[in-house]
């Protein structure tokens, strides 16, 4: 049987992060907005936030997750359009057909990333990369950049390495060096919470975190801590799943105007269910549902979310789950109300067991 390390450098794992792939798409379906600043929007005007941006839009500072307004502030000359989800879905389907002529070890992370397993192919990792990509923006005329490496969390970090539209390549023997000023919130599973925390202990590098050993780290973070101490040495055994679960299904909407009383923000939700019904009808309907729950970001971009057991999409559920969430805010409008479901798992997902937040 193969150790960890020598199992490690037989696998020659792809991550391939399409660039800015929402706002890359409606440039191509929209020449005229080439060389401009792009941005795709939740409701297509300076009330959403944004889902993601051109690199033109970057440069004056506007990201992903931005209150729309604020980008506008940044970049006044913005376009914002919105969200076309079934357009970005199918173009999904269509690159994950060219992914397949490759492997069949094929792990989903979004509709614009995933793993691919590249271990039991006999060309050289990096020029497959090379050749997958080539092979998308010849077909489909969109770039997209790639990590090459042992495993899925080196994979994954090494793709943001040449963005956009490159490559990098991290090699067995380049790992121990690489790991040493590498930031410890690069580490998969790190958050907000476990940077912090890192932090008050002056640890911000792995090779930092590297000084501690198993005992203090499970004595810090629990169950997390043994992959932490494994992670930051750049060790992860994760293999490629091909079937990944999707752990949840939810809809949600930024409002033209603040929404002011609980009687019509129940209206509003009344839609955002019929939506929501209706993708766990067409995509889930073989998955069992756990959980109930609601999301309200308020006029000054506070949020609260409130959840509930429940095994079907049940409308008085949510809207008593409404009423609840509404009452924290005292009154504050309400500019954002997302409704969704938690599905039931076979399996322990190892995700689960991480501290993502």
């Amino acid at each position: 049987m193969l150790d960890r390390d020598n199992q490690s450098k037989l696998r020659k794992i792809i991550h391939i992060d399409m660039d800015c792939f929402y706002a890359a798409i409606e440039i191509r379906e929209n020449p005229k907005f080439k060389d401009q600043p792009v941005a795709v929007g939740g409701s297509g005007g300076n009330r959403g936030v944004l889902t993601t941006c051109n690199y033109v839009a970057r440069e004056y500072g506007c990201k992903s997750a931005m209150p729309a307004f604020k980008a506008l502030q940044l970049c006044p000359s913005l376009i914002i359009l919105p969200v076309r989800h079934n357009l970005y879905r199918n173009e999904s389907k269509i690159i994950r057909k060219i992914f397949h002529q490759y492997t069949d070890l094929i792990e989903p992370l979004s509709l614009d990333e995933a793993y691919l397993d590249l271990s039991d192919h006999k060309l050289d990792a990096s020029n497959l990369a090379e050749s997958i990509r080539n092979e998308i923006f010849e077909k489909r005329n969109l770039t997209c950049s790639a990590g090459i490496a042992p495993n899925k969390m080196l994979a994954k970090i090494a793709s943001d390495w040449n963005k956009p539209n490159g490559q990098f390549e991290l090699k067995s023997g380049e790992i121990e060096e690489f790991m040493t000023s590498l930031p410890v919130a690069k580490i998969w599973g790190v958050g907000g919470k476990t940077s912090d925390k890192l932090a008050a202990l002056n640890i911000s590098t792995c090779a930092e975190l590297q000084n501690l050993d198993m005992v203090t780290l499970h004595k810090l973070f629990g169950k997390f801590g043994a992959s932490l101490y494994n992670l930051c040495r750049g060790i992860d055994d994760r293999p490629v799943v091909s079937n990944r679960e999707r752990k949840s299904c939810s809809v949600e909407r930024t409002f033209s105007h603040n929404v002011t009383t609980l009687e019509y923000a129940k209206k509003k939700l009344h839609h955002i269910l019929l939506e929501l019904k209706n993708d766990v009808t067409h995509s889930h309907s073989n998955r069992k549902i756990k959980s109930a729950f609601i999301k309200i970001k308020f006029s000054d971009f506070t949020k609260t979310t409130s959840e509930r057991t429940s095994s079907m999409i049940n409308s008085e559920l949510f809207n008593l789950l409404l009423k609840k969430s509404w009452n924290r805010g005292k009154g504050k409008p309400v500019r954002l109300i997302g409704a969704g479901i938690r599905f039931h798992s076979d399996r322990v997902n190892e995700i689960d067991q991480l501290e993502l937040f």
